[in-house]
């Protein structure tokens, strides 16, 4: 028998409320710890960027070996669409760093890629097809090209301006 079984003040526990919120906010919220559609769709982006960014480059290192004459715009705009595929990459890599999402390895199974990821203590697996895979880099390269065309636009616009 402890010294506080026979005080009858330690029989009835008193909570502050603030101190009953936190406790039902930590622990009985279970979309705490699922993964959100944002967050799969940041995890689908880091997959996918790094083989654009190879697709990019290898698209740069033909367009060098061309005869084309205008080769030297081909160039210039793939290096801008590259340099904003290595932002996402970074922006990417920091959001998911600050959301405790790790993404570890790559196995393929059939015709299914899985990579394996932890997300605030919780492993899951992440699948995508080849033709996924490739349709979702089609849509991305996409973007790019259309943020690339809008840019232009806009300086030719500022050019054509008449000077006051």
């Amino acid at each position: 028998m402890s010294k506080l079984d026979g005080n009858e003040r330690w029989k009835s526990k008193m909570l502050l409320t603030e101190h009953v919120e936190q406790y039902e906010q930590q622990h009985t919220s279970p979309g705490s710890k699922i993964i959100t559609s944002e967050e799969r769709t940041m995890i689908r982006d880091y997959i996918l960027l790094p083989h654009m960014e190879k697709m990019v480059q290898k698209s740069i290192v033909d367009a060098e070996y061309s005869t084309n004459i205008l080769k030297r715009l081909y160039i210039l705009a793939s290096q801008k669409i590259l340099e904003q595929i290595m932002q996402d990459m970074y922006r990417i890599r920091r959001e998911l760093k600050q959301r405790n999402i790790k993404i570890l390895t790559e196995e393929q199974s059939d015709l299914v890629i899985y990579h394996r990821y932890y997300c605030r203590g919780y492993e899951e697996r992440f699948g995508m097809t080849r033709d996924v895979m490739r349709a979702e880099i089609s849509v991305q390269l996409t973007k790019y090209m259309s943020e690339l065309a809008r840019l232009l636009k806009e300086y030719s616009k500022e050019k054509n301006q008449p000077k006051n």
